[in-house]
């Protein structure tokens, strides 16, 4: 039997019709991405000729903002290279940069003390308000003294007989050292009598003693303090029984002018501390909100630890503040700045103006020609919102603090207020203008403001991803904004696009990215 064969010119005619199929869909797929390259070089062109030495979609500027300039404001998702933007300024200035250690402390009170009844009885009297500034030795508190008083008055009249029967004796006893002179009596009845007499002083020393200290218990039931400081809520009520034996006493003070402060720095700026607390130099600390915003109190470093916290390898130092407002509570936890030296007529920025990239960190300084040029600098010690700089750069030169984003080596730019409150049109009674021009409004200070609804732009034109950030808009002459990227657009495709709505551009710019897609993979 034979097995079935194909037949040789039954395939070659099949492969044949297969080839002259995929020829004709690739010429008429050739034919599309000639169409729409020709459109889009078209409305590129004019973008191109409006930028030359733009870098392409996708390359970095020298000199953008961001590590290595990726992304930079150079590049065509901003707007195009050489459009105006609006920046914000501050000269650079000479000044005393303090060299500042950043740390978190407690308060602590100098001393704290519970007041407790030396003595038991009732409660008679609180002499004091919750929260007043007492001083040492005044009186807080009363205690009924009846029964102390009483007892004082035992000891007082046994020691009153005690004392007359001593008087007695020594009389006796001169009697008969008078009688013994003239051998009218015996001596062993002066020695009797003389060992009398030293048994009743004895006697009338004990009594004294106790008497003085009934007279120390009668003085407990008037309640003092101990020390200055600021009492707190009582812990007693009037009519209580107390007794020295109470835990939470009746109230506590504590020592709150001056307070002291407990933090640490790191190890390695012990000999620097230690040089300035042995030059009897002050050491300044100043105080914050554990947000480091609020300003609280300034004072002096009081002394160090005498030993280094191995496992955190920190010194601990304590700083003794006034407080004479009573702005610091004990046990408050609050942010540290320890000033160890201060840098005389140093160039300082803003800390906004100082940027990182692939070059180091570098400053925008804005001519008086408003163009900016890349200064390379090294930052040194930060003084509030200020920090020290060195490099090429002169006190009163403008750097830029705020719009940095959207610059580039030798950029035009546009000087507007950095703050909004003060930019023209900030009432929102002035139209609000992008590009750059003259005069623009506080909403050119960002430089993009939100898209129609549903609308996006071409490739590489938007800022970011999707939903990442506003589209860039123009302001037309009627004040209703568009997207900047129809810029680049012919005039009379601009109209028919502005003439869209947002659901008819949203699908016109998908079909535009369907051909550039196309066109890429045939040229792939």
């Amino acid at each position: 039997m034979r097995t079935p064969t194909s037949h040789p010119h039954s395939a070659a005619r099949a492969q044949s019709g297969a080839i002259r199929g995929w020829t004709l869909v690739a010429v008429l797929a050739a034919a599309a991405a000639g169409a729409g390259a020709g459109w889009w070089g078209k409305s590129q062109s004019g973008a191109g000729a409006a930028a030359p030495g733009t870098p392409a979609s996708g390359a970095s500027a020298p000199g953008t903002s961001g590590p290595g300039g990726a992304g930079g404001p150079g590049s065509r998702r901003f707007g195009g290279a050489n459009r105006v933007q609006p920046v914000s300024v501050q000269a650079a200035r000479k000044q005393d940069i303090r060299v500042m250690v950043s740390a978190v402390g407690t308060i602590t009170a100098a001393n704290t003390t519970t007041v407790r009844p030396q003595v038991s009885g009732v409660l008679q009297s609180l002499l004091f308000t919750e929260g007043q500034q007492v001083k040492a030795g005044q009186q807080l508190a009363q205690i009924d003294p009846r029964a102390l008083q009483a007892t004082l008055s035992q000891v007082e009249g046994t020691f009153a007989r005690d004392k007359a029967n001593l008087d007695n004796a020594r009389i006796d006893l001169a009697r008969y050292k008078d009688l013994l002179a003239k051998d009218a009596i015996a001596k062993q009845q002066v020695d009797t009598q003389e060992a009398l007499v030293r048994q009743l002083e004895g006697t009338v020393k004990a009594d004294q003693a106790n008497v003085d200290s009934a007279r120390l218990q009668l003085s407990y039931t008037k309640v003092s303090a101990p020390i200055p400081g600021r009492v707190g809520l009582k812990q007693a009520d009037l009519g209580n029984v107390v007794s020295p034996g109470d835990t939470a006493g009746i109230v506590t003070i504590t020592q709150t002018r001056p307070i002291a402060l407990i933090f640490s720095v790191p190890s390695a700026q012990l000999p620097q501390i230690n040089a300035k607390l042995r030059a009897k130099q002050p050491l300044i600390v100043e105080a914050l909100d554990r947000s480091g915003n609020k300003f609280l109190a300034k004072g002096q470093v009081a002394t160090a630890d005498n030993a280094i916290d191995v496992s955190t390898d920190t010194i601990k130092l304590k700083a003794l503040f006034p407080n004479a407002d009573d702005s610091l509570y004990p046990n408050q936890a609050v942010s540290v700045r320890l000033q160890l030296d201060t840098q005389s007529d140093s160039i300082a920025v803003p800390q906004a103006a100082v940027l990182r990239g692939a070059q180091g960190f570098y400053v925008y300084v804005v001519s008086a020609e408003n163009v900016v040029s890349t200064r390379v600098v090294k930052p040194g010690a930060v003084d509030g919102d200020w920090i020290a700089v060195e490099g090429q750069l002169e006190a009163g030169e403008k750097v830029v603090i705020d719009g940095v984003d959207r610059l580039r080596e030798g950029a035009k730019v546009e000087v507007i207020a950095a703050d909004p409150r003060q930019r023209q049109g900030a009432s929102g009674g002035g139209r609000r203008r992008g590009g750059g021009a003259p005069g623009a409004a506080s909403g050119a200070a960002s430089g993009a403001a939100p898209a129609a609804p549903g609308a996006s732009a071409p490739r590489g034109e938007r800022p970011g991803k999707a939903g990442s950030a506003p589209q860039a808009t123009t302001a037309a002459a009627g004040g209703a904004e568009r997207p900047r990227w129809l810029d680049r657009l012919p005039p009379e495709l601009q109209e028919k696009v502005m003439k869209m709505s947002p659901a008819e551009q949203e699908a016109w710019i998908a079909q535009r990215r369907a051909e550039r897609a196309k066109r890429e993979a045939a040229g792939n």
